[in-house]
């Protein structure tokens, strides 16, 4: 499967909520989303990164952007993090591990010389029609919120 391109549509794909709801990404078509997917949860670059979204989670709301952090760690792994670091960007779990292949966030890494499948840590940018207008890859953690936030303001 191709991963989802640049004026591509928001693909049906069903996450586990940090409180066991499940969500259908298309329930967000309607308002612009961004979707960040990262390796794991109580990591240091994914802390940071958490915490970043969470700090500005109020401007994106006031663009009217939904903000949505996905990982393969459990709902319950969610809920602890979240608490353990009063995070209040909402995280959902790809538990059926169907979001991670049409994102093309499922790759081969290296470390220390040894090759492993693990998260690639991007973001996507939806517009309000749930059509994908912007992608980072390779995410550095330091000042991409900031980008983000700044992509999001171009879209009203």
């Amino acid at each position: 499967m191709t991963a989802l391109a640049e004026g591509g549509m928001i693909p049906a794909v069903d996450l586990c909520a940090s409180d066991g709801s499940r969500i259908d990404l298309r329930s967000y078509v309607g308002k612009p989303l961004v979707l960040y997917f990262y390796p794991k949860d109580d990591t240091p670059g994914c802390t940071r990164e958490a915490q970043d979204f969470s700090a500005a989670y109020e401007d994106f709301r006031a663009l009217g952007t939904a903000v949505l952090g996905v990982s393969r760690d459990t709902a319950e792994k969610h809920r602890k993090f979240a608490a353990k670091h009063d995070l209040i960007v909402p995280l959902a779990s790809d538990d059926t591990e169907t979001a991670l292949e049409p994102f093309g966030a499922w790759v081969e890494k290296t470390l220390y010389g040894k090759t492993y499948m693990g998260i690639d840590r991007s973001t996507f940018l939806f517009d309000a029609d749930g059509i994908l207008v912007r992608v980072w890859r390779k995410v550095r953690v330091p000042g991409h919120v900031d980008q983000v936030l700044d992509a999001v303001r171009t879209l009203s």
